[in-house]
């Protein structure tokens, strides 16, 4: 009998357990995240201060729903990235399964929004429910990343709370690994232009495959 799991009821205990996913530690796992950086603009670190004024504007008016974190913080991150321009697509509320090694577990769930191609997952948390951390988005996010049609490619995460920014990096294997990027603060002077930076250097990794 086919046991089938709702992706936001996984945590990470059960995804070693099942898919033998490991954490990697050594930071030239995901050097992505740090190193070959492309410089931003002074006009896109300007448009970044406005994103980060806005969501310390918005902290004084709770609770921060999912909605507003997608319009005020990450939709404008996103379009000065470029991801809503050619060779780039997103899709919102894309549903996803996986199934585990012996066949009998099917994970389902929905993942915010999808961007290029399937190799780059951007996934945003309700802040009033994540208490402005993370972390409870991980496990879901790699669900999502593991049903990765590219098997013998990387592929990419971003968790956003709005507040916060987080990079996973997943390469799948017999033994499945990942990697997590810092975290950066959208509160934190300059941690916007970092974000920005990673996903251009990501999104150059994944066009030119």
């Amino acid at each position: 009998m086919v046991q089938t799991i709702q992706a936001q009821n996984i945590d990470l205990r059960y995804l070693v357990d099942n898919f033998d996913i490991q954490l990697v530690e050594d930071e030239n796992f995901f050097s992505e995240s740090r190193e070959n950086l492309p410089e931003i603009t002074d006009i896109e670190k300007q448009l970044l201060d406005k994103v980060r004024k806005g969501f310390i504007n918005l902290l004084n008016y709770p609770a921060l729903l999912e909605d507003v974190v997608k319009m005020s913080v990450l939709d404008p991150i996103l379009f000065i990235a470029d991801f809503y321009l050619t060779p780039f697509y997103v899709k919102s509320k894309q549903s996803i399964e996986i199934e585990s090694e012996d066949g009998g577990i099917i994970i389902k769930g929905r993942i915010d929004t999808l961007v290029l191609k399937e190799q780059l997952w951007v996934m945003v948390i309700e802040s009033k429910k994540a208490a402005y951390s993370v972390e409870v988005g991980l496990a879901q996010i790699l669900v999502y990343m593991l049903g990765n049609t590219h098997q013998n490619q990387p592929s990419y995460g971003l968790i956003t709370t709005g507040g916060e920014f987080t990079f996973i990096k997943l390469v799948k294997a017999k033994n499945h690994k990942y990697g997590i990027s810092n975290l950066f603060a959208t509160r934190n002077p300059g941690d916007l232009y970092w974000v920005l930076q990673i996903l251009k250097r990501l999104s150059q990794i994944v066009v030119n495959r």
